[in-house]
């Protein structure tokens, strides 16, 4: 596979939160794409519960400061680096005061769902995007995985659609057995709204999105999808293919064959 730039936006990745098969492949796939030569970025968010002194993340001054408009409201975008010694790979982190903060991951103190759940994921994907932008670093391929970066796909292929840094992109989602309880409020249309992702493309979606219908809306916009669990929701899994939508299957060593996968997503040089 020739060289590719490949732009990994994760929920989870360990050692910075527990192991689950989220995190664990959060941090086995770019480690294992970056030693095979690719050049790769990572991000995630700044979970309240990421001790920051023990994972040594530092600010970035240079890519802070942005201030991103979400549900009428200026939310500042705060960007955080550190790097897995022993994966030898750098990780930037999304934060903000009010969508993380002290805050635990996707559920509260009392093991419910927050009901901005919605609002963190727009918030963390534009995010990233407008961070990639300002590194002025323009990836091949663009690879989601967790629910958190569900609407990353959407936005590329529409709000960001003729930006330099995303223009060419693959998007690559891979599915995986974790999930959300609740739905996402029913604001969470209105607040996904920006430049080209209009109220005319969600008009298709149901105005309550919960988990099944933002995998769908991450699939609807996706290059390739990936099976990275044995046993993931079998309803998106079909909705994949009822797409025609090249699907890597799951296999023991799928952070390696991602790899070929990528490339199948290009056309065949003459």
């Amino acid at each position: 596979m020739a060289k590719k730039k490949v732009l990994f936006i994760n929920q989870e990745i360990s050692p910075y939160v527990p192991d689950n098969e989220l995190s664990v492949m959060g941090r086995v796939l770019p480690q294992t794409i970056q030693e095979r030569n690719h050049e790769i970025r990572t991000f995630m968010p700044k979970w309240g519960t990421i001790n920051e002194r023990r994972g040594q993340l530092h600010e970035v001054i240079r890519l802070s400061g942005m201030n991103l408009i979400i549900n009428d409201t200026d939310h500042p975008l705060i960007i955080k680096v550190a790097s897995i010694q022993s994966a030898k790979v750098q990780v930037y982190f999304i934060d903000n005061d009010d969508y993380f903060g002290k805050r635990l991951m996707e559920k509260d103190e009392q093991g419910e769902d927050y009901p901005d759940n919605g609002e963190r994921a727009i918030f963390f994907a534009r995010g990233v995007l407008e961070t990639v932008k300002k590194l002025r670093w323009v990836p091949d391929v663009i690879h989601c995985q967790g629910w958190m970066s569900a609407v990353v796909p959407l936005y590329v292929k529409t709000a960001y659609h003729d930006e330099p840094s995303f223009a060419d992109a693959k998007v690559v989602t891979s599915l995986f057995t974790q999930k959300l309880d609740k739905n996402l409020g029913d604001n969470f249309k209105k607040c996904l709204e920006f430049r080209d992702a209009t109220p005319e493309i969600l008009k298709g979606y149901n105005d309550n999105f919960d988990f099944i219908e933002l995998g769908k809306l991450a699939i609807d916009y996706s290059d390739g999808i990936v099976q990275s669990e044995q046993l993931v929701n079998e309803e998106l899994l079909a909705y994949s293919k009822a797409k025609n939508i090249p699907i890597l299957n799951y296999t023991a060593n799928v952070a390696e064959a991602c790899e070929d996968f990528y490339e199948t997503l290009f056309p065949a040089e003459e």
